[in-house]
């Protein structure tokens, strides 16, 4: 399924990999480098779903989660957080934050791609 993805990442190796394995897969993307700038960009562009980078210099990822959650108009949208943070307890954070998928870092592509399509046909990552 084709659609519109925002990408919130700093690294711009990072931001590059994400935007050029989505647009591989017939997505359209817009990136965000800086956080500050997530809810705007979110607001314009209407993606149906973000990747969402947690370690964020100014502001978290899980405060831009909780941002958007509490806009109803970005609130229906899946987020897939993308995290160097990689224990158990961090995944129960960051989906209690609000986020529908987690993929830890570094990441496999297959995981991460295989993660975006089930976001994409509406279903949650196994």
């Amino acid at each position: 399924m084709v659609g519109k993805v925002l990408v919130v990442e700093d690294n711009e190796l990072n931001l590059k990999l994400f935007c050029d394995l989505l647009e591989v897969h017939g997505h359209d993307t817009r990136a965000v480098r800086d956080g500050r700038d997530a809810l705007a960009a979110a607001r314009e562009f209407a993606p149906d779903m973000i990747v969402m980078d947690i370690q964020l210099p100014h502001v978290s990822g899980l405060e831009i989660i909780a941002a958007m959650q509490a806009e109803p108009a970005l609130a229906r949208i899946p987020i897939m957080a993308v995290t160097a943070y990689a224990t158990p307890q961090d995944e129960e954070r960051v989906r209690a934050a609000g986020a529908a998928a987690y993929v830890s870092k570094p990441i496999s592509v297959m995981r991460f791609i295989d993660a975006i399509e089930a976001l994409a046909a509406g279903s949650p990552p196994a």
